[in-house]
């Protein structure tokens, strides 16, 4: 138990140097730093936030909830987390200081390598119950070693065509798309699923199991339609977006006989959590909806706030409400603790406005309307919240584990 509470603290550190990190570059912009190369932090803000946040997050939780006790408590465990954490905190210093140069490649690559291992243990060591969350854990490890392969063609890209290239922006939203809707929201889905208690119906799990997988793989045409012109591109990501929508529909039916007895046992901040995941997720669902509009799928990527907005979405919204969730339901973060549940209202509150101004911000653009007055600043001030809601979270956090050991 002791290892997985230095585990929970070293995930929030790390989530919280984030954080400050994307502070930092809405502060550039009002202010800029000379010593600083903004680009560069960008760089370390989506490796530390992707890699030392959720994917670490992630790691606890599975060896949590999939692997039987007795194989958990192996030491490769805890080494492998703690190796990983090297590479994150190598890529936290060489990214701002170099960007992508030889430092951070290396600790980029060795995470990877690290990830590899993680997946093989978990392929060997987890419960072959046949059960839904463990049919989500493996496939989204799957997803996970397919998202590398973007990774891995970088260098042939870079070496043969250049940074430029179609080739090697294609490589990076492969990585990114089966990162993040592959690996990471089957990951969760499968957490989340674990916590109900009762038998999911087999029918409907199985029509929202494999309907989800397909979409997964046809909506990574929407990226590559950015660097190839190709109507095909476009019909097929339509067909993914549309079987993501009843993949959906079948994911609510599935749930729905046993909401209310969920629902039931949550005090209110796990249900405000877990409200914010399912409104998030539901929200990024209809978002790709309107993809199905040629002119709508143009600008989506155009307009910067858009973009920001989206994986902000994805990341803060709905990864991290449901990693909260299912951290609070458990009692792994204690609601009892006055400190951390103002830390989680702050932090949504930050989420939500940041969310709102960005998106909004983006439409002002779409219509040619130009800047929001004090756009920057207000943004500014709601990332502010971010931070402070993770500051008290984690003091909440430091306060519980002391005060259990004084015990």
């Amino acid at each position: 138990m002791n290892s997985q509470k230095s585990w929970i603290l070293c995930c929030f550190f790390n989530f919280l140097i984030a954080c400050v990190f994307g502070l930092l570059m809405r502060f550039m912009y009002l202010f800029p730093l000379d010593f600083l190369n903004y680009s560069f932090l960008l760089h370390a803000h989506s490796h530390v936030a992707m890699l030392g946040w959720v994917y670490l997050i992630v790691y606890v939780l599975i060896v949590h909830f999939f692997i039987p006790k007795e194989k958990r408590q192996k030491p490769i465990y805890n080494r492998l987390f703690w190796l990983t954490e090297f590479s994150v905190i190598g890529m936290m210093i060489a990214f701002p200081i170099q960007g992508y140069a030889l430092f951070s490649i290396v600790f980029s690559t060795m995470h990877i390598v690290l990830s590899y291992i993680f997946c093989r243990l978990v392929w060997k060591d987890s419960l072959r119950d046949k059960s839904p969350s463990q049919r989500l854990l493996l496939v989204s490890i799957l997803f996970m070693i397919l998202s590398t392969c973007g990774v891995w063609c970088l260098g042939p890209a870079v070496s043969t065509l250049g940074k430029q290239s179609a080739f090697y922006q294609i490589a990076i939203q492969f990585f990114l798309h089966f990162q993040f809707n592959g690996w990471f929201i089957f990951a969760i889905l499968a957490l989340f699923l674990k916590q109900f208690q009762e038998k999911i119906d087999e029918v409907k799990f199985k029509k929202f199991y494999f309907l989800m997988v397909f979409s997964t793989l046809l909506t990574v045409c929407f990226p590559v339609r950015w660097f190839i012109e190709n109507d095909i591109l476009s019909y097929i990501n339509v067909c993914g977006v549309i079987i993501q929508l009843c993949a959906f529909i079948y994911f609510y039916k599935m749930l729905q006989p046993q909401i209310n007895h969920f629902k039931s046992t949550l005090d209110k901040t796990t249900k405000m959590v877990y409200s914010l995941a399912l409104c998030s997720l539901f929200l990024k669902v209809g978002i790709q909806m309107l993809t199905i509009f040629p002119n709508l799928a143009e600008v989506s990527h155009q307009i910067r706030n858009f973009v920001i907005g989206f994986i902000h979405l994805t990341t803060l919204g709905i990864i991290t409400g449901f990693l909260f969730g299912i951290l609070l339901q458990n009692k792994i973060l204690s609601s009892n603790f006055v400190l951390l549940k103002i830390g989680v209202k702050v932090f949504i509150l930050g989420y939500i406005l940041t969310e709102v101004l960005l998106f909004l911000q983006g439409l002002f653009f779409f219509f040619g309307e130009g800047s929001i007055p004090g756009y920057f600043q207000n943004i500014l001030i709601f990332s502010i919240l971010l931070v402070v809601g993770l500051v008290l979270m984690m003091s909440s956090i430091i306060k519980r584990y002391s005060y259990c050991h004084s015990k």
